[in-house]
């Protein structure tokens, strides 16, 4: 009777999964689904798409090495069509419909709080790969973009130095919305902690899909007029290319009047011409110019793969900050659950604290133990007329993200750890 009874427990659940009334569970799959989730269209898709290729090319890699867990990872691609709302709904099928175990995706900080409460609400998990405003650590996501003190801040710090032109009033230009008025109001506060008063300091926003910069950048020679100025731009998306057009059209040179950038990378000034851009500057992480054998290994294999997949342009391809950072956390959340042994949120999440990953960057970079956000170097590198960067100015090691701003008042006294969005 017992004897009968232990073959009976043992073949109920396929018993009852074959009529239906019982649900697989999802580690029986041959695969583990990975979402990508990323605007193939829209304002955004200048930045996004390829992000989305090197998503795949990251989990193809990982597959040709047998997978993770025995399994071959499936990526599951969507388009929100750079519309926020459908970020949302694109979220909710890829945790609910398509089971993914983990997400790659977003680029605007508008995007990623739209997606945030699912992500919280299903115990989904995301990768975010792009820089932000730093006011956020939610126990559903790792930041592996930067925060503003491993990118916006020491960037005005070097425009404020000799070396950087010794920059005295400063323009804030940016897309309207969350990520640049959030950092923007950082920017403001720490030039305030440098003696730099509100009349040295002016700001302007312009939405999405913004293009005609002929009177803003007008605007910016008059301001600059006052005394020796720098742009500090966070416009974001496809606006880049007729405001740097216009820069050029208007004469505005690195030597009269620098820009830096915190979300124009070589993707961006690929279809424009840079020779009059020459000096002007963006600060990011890695650039594609720098020289270490992990970055030039990197760049030959995603043109390789990109060519072998009839990409175009593929022997031309660039790489970029973003890229990089997708790379790095898609290898890292592998590296998590092989060490976890399970796809489980709960469990990849504290495997993921102390993850090291060898980076194209030419450095080792960790992920934070406490708050979910990567050690990162600094970088801060000058258009070249062949549309890449020559790198001017980089810490010697990566730093540790300091997700909340120290220069507004409380925001110190935040917590260390991640805690649900309210």
């Amino acid at each position: 009777m017992a004897s009968t009874r232990r073959t009976f427990l043992k073949s109920a659940p396929l018993v009852l999964a074959a009529a239906g009334l019982l649900s697989m569970p999802a580690f029986a799959a041959d695969t583990i689904k990975v979402g990508v989730l990323h605007s193939l269209s829209g304002t955004m898709a200048i930045s996004e798409t390829s992000l989305k290729d090197m998503a795949l090319f990251a989990i193809d890699q990982i597959n040709a090495k047998g997978g993770v867990l025995g399994k071959k990872l499936e990526p599951v691609v969507v388009d929100p069509a750079s519309n926020w709302p459908l970020f949302a709904e694109k979220a909710r099928q890829l945790l609910s419909k398509d089971k993914v175990a983990v997400t790659f995706g977003c680029w605007t900080s508008v995007s990623r709080k739209s997606v945030l409460p699912v992500y919280e609400e299903l115990n989904g998990l995301l990768f975010y790969p792009v820089q932000y405003e730093g006011e956020e650590m939610s126990p559903n996501v790792f930041y592996t973009g930067a925060a503003p003190n491993q990118q916006a801040i020491p960037a005005v710090e070097y425009l404020m130095s000799k070396e950087g032109g010794a920059a005295k009033r400063f323009f804030l230009l940016g897309t309207d919305y969350v990520y640049p008025r959030t950092t923007n109001k950082i920017l403001r506060a720490f030039l305030h902690s440098k003696g730099v008063k509100d009349e040295n300091i002016q700001e302007m926003y312009t939405p999405f899909g913004h293009s005609d910069y002929q009177t803003i950048v007008g605007n910016i020679k008059k301001f600059a007029a006052g005394g020796k100025t720098a742009v500090i731009s966070t416009i974001n998306g496809d606006s880049n290319v007729p405001f740097y057009k216009e820069l050029g059209n208007q004469g505005l040179k690195a030597t009269d009047v620098p820009v830096v950038a915190f979300s124009v990378g070589e993707e961006e000034l690929k279809g424009i011409d840079t020779k009059p851009l020459v000096g002007h500057l963006a600060a990011w992480n890695y650039f594609m110019s720098v020289k270490n054998p992990v970055n030039s290994k990197w760049i030959a294999d995603y043109r390789a793969w990109a060519k072998k997949k009839g990409l175009a342009n593929a022997d031309k391809l660039v790489t970029n900050d973003p890229m990089e950072a997708t790379y790095v956390g898609i290898n890292m959340w592998a590296e998590a659950v092989k060490k976890a042994g399970t796809t489980d949120v709960a469990a990849v999440t504290k495997a993921m604290a102390g993850i090291k990953f060898a980076a194209p960057s030419g450095f080792t970079l960790e992920m934070d133990p406490k708050n979910h956000h990567l050690h990162k170097p600094v970088m801060i590198g000058e258009i070249q007329p062949n549309g890449q960067f020559s790198v001017v100015w980089k810490t010697k090691t990566p730093i540790r993200a300091q997700p909340w701003s120290p220069f507004i008042p409380g925001n110190d006294k935040k917590p260390d750890t991640p805690v649900k969005s309210k």
